[in-house]
């Protein structure tokens, strides 16, 4: 009897188990449902999917805004001295709008009176053009930009934004050391050694800051300027997807800068006779006799000397500006990018 029994309720248990089983497996599965509907993914803007590195090459293009160019408006410049700069970037992305680039930039900015300048424009273009200054300045920039886009990337890299436009603000550091060719002369007409050469502008001094001036005079108490400034790069650009890891970028921007010499050009002239027995400063600082055949004005220097000058240019007096210390130079980059996201497969990347 007690054999039947047991046998009973085997067979009963096994015949309501799968009952049971089964029963649980549709509880589950509709709490676990019931979890799926109401995910709304993560609240974090800086999703860690969102996140990546890039690399990439720069082409620029540097254009000078200052004391040389052909007009005195702050929008003035000579795009006949356009001249090539070449970048290497590294960015990271935060997020679906935010990205940090660090940057190393080698360009070369050029200005000069001569090539720029419209003789025949009395308001301005005579005196610039018989100012008769020049220069070249190669600049050596290490820049970090934040950047904003337009258009969200709210998922992976995969799936980010076809193009998107964008604005960025960073700042920058960089060393410049502007030159000029010396001519073939000095002011009194004696051969010059470095007559050709491209020479260092700031160790002479140009506007007298190695000279002892007197306190009546314009620039009196002017300092040598720094060749490793400062500046803040500024502008709008556009990135365009190649790829799954390849973007192309286009962008303009300026650098404002904390200088007026990024061209050796700000102050007034100086009587020429503090520059002692430099006749390279001399020359360099003063060059309106190599364009000008008969300058009609003949002072006598601190140093003894007698210089014959045009009026207006290459001596003491309040009036005589050589440059324009009220604006500070600035300089446009026009950037060509194409940068390469690390750390990702390309086996999938499809050419769009």
């Amino acid at each position: 009897m007690r054999k039947l029994l047991l046998l009973a309720l085997s067979v009963l248990f096994f015949s309501l188990a799968p009952d049971a089983e089964a029963q649980m497996n549709r509880k589950s599965i509709k709490r676990n449902n019931k979890r799926i509907s109401s995910y709304r993914g993560r609240k974090s803007w800086f999703g860690k999917e969102k996140r990546y590195n890039m690399v990439g090459l720069s082409l620029n293009a540097f254009n000078y805004y200052g004391d040389l160019s052909p007009k005195p408006s702050g929008f003035s410049t000579d795009l006949s001295y356009t001249k090539p700069a070449v970048g290497i970037v590294f960015s990271h992305r935060f997020g679906p709008r935010y990205a940090l680039t660090g940057g190393f930039t080698y360009g070369t900015l050029k200005g000069s009176d001569n090539a720029s300048a419209d003789q025949n424009d009395p308001d301005n273009g005579v005196y610039r053009y018989q100012r008769n200054l020049s220069f070249r300045n190669r600049i050596k920039e290490l820049s970090i930009v934040a950047s904003f886009d337009l258009f969200a990337n709210s998922a992976t890299y995969i799936s980010r934004a076809q193009w998107t436009p964008y604005v960025f603000l960073g700042a920058s550091v960089y060393l410049h050391n502007p030159q000029a060719k010396a001519p073939e002369t000095d002011l009194q007409g004696n051969a010059l050694p470095e007559a050709g050469e491209w020479v260092d502008l700031q160790e002479l001094g140009t506007e007298g800051q190695r000279s002892e001036l007197l306190p009546t005079d314009a620039n009196y108490g002017l300092d040598p300027y720094k060749k490793l400034q400062v500046a803040i790069p500024m502008g709008i650009g556009a990135r365009f997807r190649l790829n799954e890891i390849l973007d192309f970028s286009v962008e303009t921007g300026f650098r404002y800068l904390f200088t007026d010499y990024i061209d050796d050009v700000s102050r007034n002239y100086v009587d020429l006779g503090v520059f002692g027995n430099n006749e390279l400063a001399k020359s360099m600082s003063y060059r309106t006799n190599e364009i000008v055949p008969n300058p009609s004005y003949t002072y006598t220097g601190r140093d003894g000397q007698d210089y014959t000058v045009v009026p207006g240019y290459g001596v003491e007096y309040p009036s005589n500006n050589r440059g324009s210390k009220n604006d500070k130079d600035i300089y446009m980059v026009t950037t060509l990018k194409i940068t390469y996201i690390i750390g990702k497969t390309f086996h999938r990347a499809k050419f769009r």
